[in-house]
């Protein structure tokens, strides 16, 4: 097994040192092991697509989520399969498909797992794994100071929800879907169930499904986003009046100047169109 390992070395704490141990961990397992470490950002994805069709086996993704939306975007479509390590701040993709935070239990899942197909979502022309939102999910990920971050970790996104919640509450905007009208004041498009950690907001949400789980808020306030705080952290079902579950396949968002975000990371303002991709990813994640 010829394995390409393109890795983040400012991911999480101690990258440069665990991005070792991992490609000693998948030597291990009889693998030949290239490394390739990202610079900045856009690294990822431009060296998955050059080798998308090459000479590798696999190609294992040691980052963050960012890092493997990177990968996934060069590689979407290909038959080439793709494993994750995860070294980031959150790791969603890795607590919703089981993939273990232990180096070398992960390595050994990226060599002998089978690949299987699962459906990617599209945000304008961004494909993403696990979700999308618009609204204050969106205006959260964008204020996110990086410096925090690296500092903090997943704290840092707390104090930019709470920056958000006191200065810049959440308004209504439209959407239509299906030619039906929609007005909302946030909008989750998962492809996951888990969300920021092990929470969960679309509990329906899979990532072999042809469609997207949609949390959709439809009131405004900041009563409204403390109640469904709170229901989240419980690991309860949106109380009833403000918003509501969906299965869609595909959401415009035509308000102008709402920030986005998806995987994780900042993508960009809408309007913008949301929707299942035709293509679709091989994945190697546990059974």
């Amino acid at each position: 097994m010829r394995l390409l390992l393109i890795a983040n070395p400012t991911a999480g704490n101690h990258a440069p040192q665990r991005i070792e141990t991992v490609r000693r961990a998948l030597q291990q397992h009889g693998a030949e092991v290239e490394v390739y470490l990202t610079r900045a950002a856009g690294d990822a994805e431009q060296h998955a697509t050059t080798m998308r069709s090459g000479p590798f086996t696999r190609i294992v993704a040691a980052g963050g989520d960012g890092t493997l939306n990177e990968v996934i975007n060069g590689l979407a479509g290909s038959d080439m399969p793709l494993a994750f390590i995860p070294l980031g701040t959150t790791n969603v993709f890795a607590l919703e498909s089981g993939i273990p935070f232990d180096l070398q239990q992960a390595a050994a899942i990226a060599c002998q797992a089978a690949p299987r197909a699962v459906t990617l979502g599209i945000a304008g022309q961004r494909y993403f794994l696990l979700m999308a939102g618009v609204g204050f999910d969106g205006q959260v990920v964008a204020s996110v100071s990086s410096r925090l971050k690296h500092i903090l970790g997943k704290g840092a996104y707390l104090v930019a929800a709470l920056q958000q919640l006191l200065f810049f509450p959440p308004r209504l905007f439209k959407a239509h879907t299906g030619g039906e009208q929609l007005q909302a004041a946030g909008l989750l498009l998962a492809n996951a169930r888990c969300y920021g950690g092990k929470f969960t907001l679309t509990p329906a949400a899979d990532l072999t499904s042809p469609d997207l789980e949609a949390c959709l808020l439809t009131r405004s306030g900041r009563l409204t986003l403390l109640r469904q705080g709170l229901a989240l952290v419980l690991s309860r079902t949106l109380p009833p009046g403000i918003g509501e579950l969906r299965t869609l396949t595909e959401v415009q968002i035509e308000t102008p100047g709402l920030p986005v975000q998806i995987d994780g990371d900042y993508l960009g303002v809408t309007p913008m169109t949301f929707g299942c991709a035709a293509e679709s990813l091989q994945l190697v994640y546990p059974a």
